[in-house]
């Protein structure tokens, strides 16, 4: 086994700060670096402990969860910056999202399942909870977007496995393609959505198939 995935949880609840430390810590696989209770105190404890991965409140007083992570992700080499919530406004985690977030968990989330996505997220993977998806659909009522319509079917069956929350390597297994390919794949599919990661690809097919069945 490797270094242990280094931690910064983000929260102005001692008790979550505290239930979240002796979860990851127990696990062997991840270390807590530290606890901030507000936004500016999680930056400068990035930039002194350098962790790997932040999970980050939204809703904290002085400086929100998500101010704090556009001025985390527009720092050299930042790390990958994860929301950990039960507020659930659409507004707040889309904008979390847009502001570089890595994904989106819910603090319900079981212990197993927290430190595996803890480290998917370390290694740069796109981490969003089942839960998480589905309060992040759009209402019915709403057009589906050109731009998935105009994609190559290819690149629409890539984007409708990542809407499922499949790796490069499932849906390249699924597809029977290298995963060198799924990954080309996946970046243009980026850059035609204008998405800045597999969470937003994610939540774009998500967003596209609910308003297929809701006009069909």
């Amino acid at each position: 086994m490797g270094d242990p995935v280094r931690v910064l949880l983000v929260d102005d609840d001692p008790m979550v700060c505290g239930f979240l430390r002796t979860i990851l810590d127990s696990s062997g696989q991840v270390e807590v670096t530290g606890v901030a209770e507000d936004g500016a105190a999680a930056v400068e404890s990035v930039v002194r402990d350098r962790p790997d991965v932040v999970l980050m409140d939204l809703r904290m007083p002085e400086v929100d969860g998500v101010t704090a992570t556009a001025e985390i992700r527009s720092l050299p080499d930042p790390p990958q910056v994860v929301v950990m919530t039960t507020f659930d406004s659409d507004d707040h985690l889309l904008a979390a999202l847009e502001a570089g977030a890595n994904g989106y968990l819910l603090k319900s989330t079981p212990a197993d399942a927290l430190v595996k996505l803890v480290l998917a997220a370390a290694a740069g993977v796109s981490v969003l909870s089942p839960e998480a998806l589905q309060r992040l659909k759009q209402p019915a009522g709403t057009q589906v977007d050109p731009r998935i319509t105009a994609l190559p079917d290819r690149e629409r069956e890539i984007l409708a496995l990542l809407g499922e929350g499949l790796t490069n390597a499932d849906i390249a297994r699924r597809l029977y393609l290298s995963e060198g390919t799924v990954k080309g794949h996946v970046s243009r599919l980026m850059v035609t959505l204008d998405c800045q990661n597999r969470t937003q690809l994610a939540l774009l097919t998500t967003q596209s198939q609910r308003n297929v069945r809701d006009t069909t």
